[in-house]
């Protein structure tokens, strides 16, 4: 074998490499597992500004990909989860909430307080920052419904109640828009600090890291 087509066998081997990587990467981000950063504070104080989780893409089902119809189904979306969605207002943004309503549910806010089926659900991730009630003609945060959650759809709010925009303001999030559940962070530090500096580095929120979402 001469040194150029030695030359070829090697950068062909890499090649092939770095293209099965790629795919393997691919294959992952869509159908297993993908990394999420916290932007806002709509989740506080469950997940901080930040915070950098990992999100299950088949804890729900196999889906096809570009179109979320649902391939094989495994478990059903569940009251409590915390999902990661395409925001119905903008389907190229990414957001994460709790769900509170599942189909056939049937959800009422009465000052602040959230009601399912007619009874005050165990709210313990919620986060209420401001006293002050709105009633319903200034705004639906603290006074809404009763509304019945369709087909296919689910009802999401943020922990951080008084300060996240859900389904309180824009309604129901399409199943075929939920990419997965959010179930691990991995990482987490004060973004608000320089990128390449010792203050990034001293944020760094150790007792965080490899906590279970809940």
């Amino acid at each position: 074998m001469t040194g150029k087509t030695r030359n070829k066998s090697v950068f062909r081997e890499y090649f092939e490499a770095i293209i099965i990587a790629v795919l393997l990467a691919l294959f992952i981000r869509t159908f297993i597992v993908q990394a999420f950063k916290i932007p806002s504070g709509s989740m506080l104080p469950t997940l901080q500004i930040g915070d950098h989780l990992l999100v299950s893409k088949f804890l729900y089902g196999i889906k096809v990909p570009f179109t979320g119809s649902l391939l094989v189904p495994i478990k059903e979306i569940g009251r409590g989860d915390v999902i990661v969605f395409r925001f119905p207002k903008d389907r190229k943004v990414d957001y994460i909430k709790r769900v509170i309503g599942t189909p056939g549910d049937t959800v009422e806010i009465q000052d602040k307080k959230v009601f399912v089926n007619g009874k005050p659900i165990a709210d313990s991730h919620a986060h209420i920052a401001s006293t002050t009630i709105l009633d319903t003609k200034s705004s639906p945060r603290d006074n809404m419904g009763p509304i019945l959650v369709p087909e296919d759809r689910v009802f999401v709010m943020g922990d951080n109640r008084d300060n996240s925009y859900d389904s309180r303001f824009w309604g129901f999030v399409d199943q075929k828009d939920v990419l997965g559940k959010a179930f691990i962070l991995y990482w987490s530090w004060d973004i608000k600090e320089p990128l390449f500096s010792l203050q990034r580095l001293t944020s760094i929120r150790w007792g965080r890291l490899a906590n279970l979402i809940e």
